[in-house]
């Protein structure tokens, strides 16, 4: 087979140990091995880095183990080519399973050039993909508290969230602290509603009358609490990814304009995605790589499977909220939504959507230009006569009427 890298190395990465294997030319023909073990701090890294530039290596490859890779690319992406490939596509032969053969096949595939590595963006943008990940960690937590809140009310007969839509708004935290600290009275506490929840005192006054017990305040409580705490960590990480989001700031404003992406769902497509879209041949290979595209798997001319990978995850969840909030509004997104969901069912179509907004973000950051409505009723202005016809006698007849149509003459 074709050498295509002459100097390089495999790296089979563990918790607490690197195992390298290099592959280099010899001078009366052949190749060569050298194989070391290093520990993974970052003083015994330094080391391996300095092995493998004395043996002339310009390429390195190894596998995506959880988080254990990144001290390693860390330290090397600055020095030399750093590959980083999906375990399941390098798998060795059963049986030959070690760290030293490990590596050795990773730099046997690498010298061959038979490696796909996976997408690493640059630096700032792993920076801000970072405090958005977390971020988006810390607000499922706060979630997960409030559903606990709502639990404990439930089971204390309080049925505020019945009557109101946020338990955690103003009028909620207000009622929620004056349960806490003993107002047994629910005239009283339903005179806290603000806003519209004012309207809705009577309903409120029923809602609020429980069997609350000390252990349910106490819990309460410390519910609420968390709930604060996370409040104010999730805003200082906001103006966090504010001021990392400087750079990106055009794009994300860009993205802004599409239909259901708001600004925080803009600033997890860039930060998914990048702003440098040669990375990816076509809008359909993005797709396909945000798990959002239909799998591929055929066998003597059967399809056996249409089920998409499970791709990145982050991004696949961002855009299918954002899927479901383009369906509540008047645009083509949402006419695309209720074509779908009536023939293929709501979820379907909402992952339809998800790819679509995708395949647009993906032109206006390539084209640097703002999003272009098609109007909601597009579907109904590109339809061929014919079928329109045919898609409104049916409706009519499973409305129970029997259709007749004449057609008008036209005047010459």
């Amino acid at each position: 087979m074709e050498v295509v890298y002459t100097h390089c190395a495999g790296l089979d990465v563990h918790k607490k140990t690197v195992t390298a294997c290099v592959i280099i030319p010899k001078e009366k023909g052949g190749i060569k091995r050298e194989i070391r073990t290093f520990e993974t701090h970052t003083n015994s890294l330094l080391n391996m880095l300095d092995w493998l530039l004395s043996f002339g290596c310009t390429h390195v490859a190894m596998e995506s183990t959880g988080e254990y890779w990144r001290p390693v690319f860390n330290i090397l992406e600055t020095s030399v080519e750093v590959m980083l490939v999906n375990a399941r596509h390098v798998k060795n032969v059963p049986g030959r399973k070690t760290d030293v053969k490990d590596s050795q096949w990773l730099a046997e595939l690498l010298q061959h050039g038979l490696l796909r590595p996976s997408f690493i963006p640059p630096k700032p943008q792993r920076d801000l993909r970072d405090l958005i990940r977390h971020r988006q960690n810390f607000v499922r937590e706060r979630s997960n508290l409030v559903n606990r809140i709502q639990k404990v009310l439930e089971a204390a007969n309080i049925k505020l969230a019945s009557v109101a839509t946020d338990i955690m708004g103003v009028s909620g935290r207000a009622m929620l602290k004056a349960i806490i600290a003993g107002d047994k009275n629910p005239e009283q506490m339903a005179q806290l509603a603000c806003g519209q929840l004012r309207k809705k005192q009577e309903q409120l006054t029923q809602a609020l009358i429980g069997r609350v017990q000390p252990h349910h305040c106490f819990i309460l409580a410390q519910l609420l609490s968390q709930v604060e705490s996370l409040d104010e960590v999730i805003q200082q990480f906001d103006s966090q990814i504010e001021e990392y989001c400087h750079p990106f700031e055009q794009t994300v404003e860009l993205l802004d304009t599409i239909p259901g992406v708001a600004r925080k769902a803009a600033e997890v497509i860039v930060c998914e995605i990048g702003t440098d879209m040669s990375r990816f041949n076509s809008a359909a290979h993005l797709a396909a790589w945000a798990g959002l595209a239909p799998g591929n798997c055929e066998s003597a001319g059967k399809r056996l499977s249409s089920f998409s990978r499970q791709g990145n995850r982050s991004l696949k969840t961002i855009l299918v909220q954002a899927a479901w909030a383009a369906s509540r509004t008047k645009t083509y997104l949402a006419a695309q939504f209720r074509r779908l969901s009536a023939r293929r069912g709501a979820k379907r179509a909402a992952v339809a959507v998800a790819h679509s907004i995708l395949v647009i973000a993906y032109h206006l950051i390539s084209r640097q230009t703002p999003y272009s409505e098609l109007g909601a009723d597009y579907f109904e202005r590109h339809e061929k006569p014919h079928l329109k016809k045919k898609r409104l006698i049916t409706q009519l007849e499973k409305l129970g009427y029997q259709v007749n149509l004449t057609e008008i003459a036209t005047a010459s």
